[in-house]
């Protein structure tokens, strides 16, 4: 047994993939990894195959000698982000929360909204724009139609200790529910907006309408989310003023990092959970 991404693979599974490989040596590793996918029923919550999570566990089989891939096609290079006028800074934005007109919160659907997404995001966060994996929400937050912020939403962290140990959940049950939870991946308030009680306001919006649009859009409904929080940048203030819980610190492997060996800064552990019974649903 051999694991990967997250999912133990037998030796027959080996010798399965193994066998899809040398049937036709044109598939692409795109190809392989949807093969596989469909042969071993790897499905994602919403039924979609894991194809991301398949493509880097054959590449780390094939690193560890058990499967040979074909070559990788040359893929034309992403397309550099271009800021443009859109994104310029804005007037200074200094009233408290209560002084301000509605706060609205809009989700990115449309194309050119989701280029504009990512333009903001590339531009004035300090992670810059990297494409979510799998599910995903995004959203903008508005006032008076001017953008303020804009929040990302995607796939949970494999495993995390802080936020395991406050569930209390076992390896299997993890592996079973961790689509229950879902990872703040972005929040960006935007450099010329210093509106007090604003952040917090806005995770308190979208805490309580993001359930419906996951559950709309996945056919499965959220019921923890979790996010990381760079201490040497950022306090935490806003989720603490949010009702998020803090859990602890990170140890700084990334989402699927190797054991033992730092890659990212360590961050700390937020929690907001989305129903009373969050706990026994991601236990049972």
């Amino acid at each position: 047994m051999k694991r990967y991404c997250g999912r133990d693979f037998t030796k027959q599974e080996l010798v399965q993939i193994r066998g899809l490989i040398n049937e036709d040596p044109n598939r692409t590793r795109a190809d392989l990894s949807r093969l596989t996918c469909q042969a071993l029923a790897w499905f994602k919550a919403d039924g979609g195959l894991k194809e991301m999570s398949c493509r880097v566990a054959m590449l780390r089989m094939a690193e560890d000698g058990l499967i040979a891939l074909p070559p990788p096609r040359c893929k034309p290079p992403r397309q550099k982000i271009q800021f443009t006028t859109q994104t310029d800074p804005q007037p200074t934005i200094t009233q408290p929360i209560h002084a301000l007109p509605p706060v609205q919160l809009c989700p990115v659907v449309r194309r050119d909204h989701s280029r504009l997404w990512n333009e903001y995001i590339h531009r004035y966060h300090y992670l810059g724009h990297k494409p979510l994996p799998g599910a995903q929400l995004r959203y903008f937050v508005t006032i008076d139609q001017q953008i303020v912020a804009a929040l990302g939403f995607g796939a949970a962290a494999w495993q995390t200790a802080p936020r395991d140990q406050f569930i209390g959940w076992s390896h299997e049950q993890r592996q079973n529910n961790l689509p229950l939870i879902i990872n703040n991946a972005r929040f960006l308030i935007m450099p010329w907006v210093k509106s007090k009680n604003l952040a917090s306001k806005i995770l308190g919006m979208v805490a309580r309408r993001l359930p419906d649009e996951w559950e709309h859009q996945y056919r499965i409904r959220p019921v923890l989310l979790e996010t990381f929080v760079d201490t040497e940048r950022f306090t935490g203030a806003c989720y603490k003023a949010a009702n998020w819980t803090y859990v602890g610190k990170t140890k700084g492997r990334g989402k699927l990092g190797p054991a033992g060996k730092q890659s990212v800064p360590v961050k700390d552990v937020w929690l907001y959970p989305l129903c009373h019974q969050f706990r026994k649903q991601l236990t049972q």
